[in-house]
């Protein structure tokens, strides 16, 4: 009987098949009479649901590479690194241990480093070999260095001096260059691995800085000590000095050309002092030292022999500078006080200090018109007046004095020096001061309410009763007008 609806039913089939005719021509018979199909019945592929990915990293960071698959069966799942295999199903290859499976089949990589950039494939192990493929990139902060290593370039007094760094990361980093110690601030320089500058002076010492920059992170530097070798180069603070006997003096020399103190051997500088042609030594009241740059000679408890000139002589591989210092016991030049435009029409007040240690014994002033107008400027002849010694000191050295000059004519441009003398003689004549006496049809009590606060400092306590309300660019108009007016008048 069952043998009997089989065949029935294998009729009822063929009879179909039949009936449809070309439409599927012979597979049916094909496929029920293939051994292959009666014992391997059709499977569904397995499928990635997982896409491929660029991932870009910082080194250090952790990464993921997903790979989802469906339909996997009885299928291997395996991930390759080129032709090395990873993992390998839920397997483990690699012997690195940064290397993970998350649930599933993620890959996880932690701590990346740059030589784990490429291609990953996630490859289902069937004939088929179906792969999907994960690009990774690693991202690297920029690093510098400089070269030499040293970071110290040494260039003699004219030359060409090149500084060079060179920088590594991922992006490559752009390089730009900038001086350190600059005076306005960090100006930026040149862009490239290499600085140049040619014909190197003194003022190209000193600290260079080469920034490296790619976007990861912070931009990172290194400093360059550039050194140039050059012969020394002296200036003075002051070259007079006023001294007193029984009293402390100093004398002071900077030198240039010794970049810094701890390149100082490549110079062998040597510092020396001289009274005129004769070499100084120290000893219980002389004393050499330097700071820095700066070099001192001071002599304590001054005697009239310690008097004379002096010269402090720098010398290096390189070259060799002198310059000159007179310490004296004559008072110092004057310096003045007043404010340059009188109170009054027809005279004048004028201040001025004089350094001395001995008693001042005799004060000498000039003072002359000077003939002005458009075109030209003719200085009248000199008033000489000789004044009495001044009674007061500001300090222990400072002698303040002041004279009133009258019969002047107002409206007028004067100027002035000063000189003082003590028992080693006259001091050097002072610096040309100019004042200007009133206009003779401006009234006086509004030139002293404007005027009246145009000294320099007023350091003696004058009275100011202006100082208040007038600005310093009101006088600055002012002024300009009264030179305008003075100058039309005549």
């Amino acid at each position: 009987m069952a043998g009997y609806v089989c065949h029935i039913l294998l009729f009822f089939l063929f009879a179909q098949e039949t009936a449809y005719g070309t439409s599927y021509g012979n597979s049916l018979s094909d496929t029920l009479s293939d051994p292959d199909f009666i014992d391997n019945p059709p499977m569904i592929q397995p499928k990635f649901t997982s896409r491929s990915q660029s991932i870009r990293a910082v080194i250090g960071d952790t990464i993921t590479l997903p790979c989802e698959v469906d339909n996997l069966g009885n299928n291997i799942l395996l991930w390759r690194r080129g032709s090395a295999v990873v993992t390998a199903s839920n397997l483990i290859i690699t012997r690195d241990l940064r290397f993970k499976l998350l649930k599933g089949y993620t890959l996880q990589i932690k701590n990346v480093r740059p030589q784990d950039a490429g291609d990953y494939s996630c490859q289902v192990g069937d004939h088929d070999n179906r792969d999907l493929v994960h690009t990774v990139e690693i991202l690297v902060p920029p690093s510098v260095r400089s070269v030499p290593e040293t970071g110290h370039v040494t260039v003699r007094k004219g030359g060409t001096a090149t500084l060079e760094c060179k920088a590594s990361g991922n992006p490559v980093p752009s390089i730009s260059w900038s001086r350190k110690d600059s005076l306005h601030g960090s100006p930026h320089l040149a862009e490239g691995p290499t600085l140049t500058l040619e014909s190197v002076s003194r003022q190209d010492s000193g600290t260079y800085r080469c920034f490296a920059d790619n976007g990861i992170r912070e931009p990172v530097f290194v400093d360059l000590q550039l050194i140039v070798l050059s012969p020394p180069e002296i200036t003075v603070e002051k070259t007079w000095v006023h001294a007193g006997e029984g009293y402390e003096a100093q004398l002071v020399c900077t030198v240039h050309g010794d970049s810094t103190p701890e390149f100082s051997h490549l110079h062998n500088l040597q510092m020396m002092w001289y009274q005129d042609s004769f070499l100084l030594h120290p000893n219980d009241r002389r004393t050499m030292d330097s700071r820095g740059d700066k070099h001192y000679l001071t002599i304590r408890n001054v005697r009239q022999s310690d008097f004379g000139n002096y010269s402090c002589v720098a010398e290096n591989t390189l070259g060799r500078a002198k310059k000159y210092i007179e310490m004296s016991g004559r008072p110092g030049p004057a310096q003045f006080h007043s404010p340059m435009y009188s109170r009054y029409r027809e005279m004048y007040n004028l201040t001025w200090s004089v350094e001395s240690f001995p008693p001042i014994e005799e004060i000498r002033l000039l003072y002359r018109k000077l003939m002005m107008n458009e075109s030209y400027q003719h200085p009248g002849r000199w008033h000489d007046v000789i004044l009495n010694p001044p009674s007061t000191r500001a300090e222990s050295f400072r002698h303040i004095m002041t004279y009133t000059i009258r019969n002047l004519d107002p409206n007028s441009v004067y100027e002035t020096i000063v000189q003082a003398k003590n028992r080693y003689g006259w001091n050097e004549v002072s610096d040309i001061f100019q004042f200007y006496t009133l206009s003779s049809d401006m009234p006086e009590e509004d030139v002293e309410q404007t005027l009246g606060s145009t000294a320099f400092g007023n350091p003696f306590g004058w009275s100011n009763r202006a100082q208040s309300t007038s600005s310093t660019s009101w006088m600055l108009v002012l002024s300009i007008l009264l030179l305008l007016k003075i100058c039309h008048s005549l």
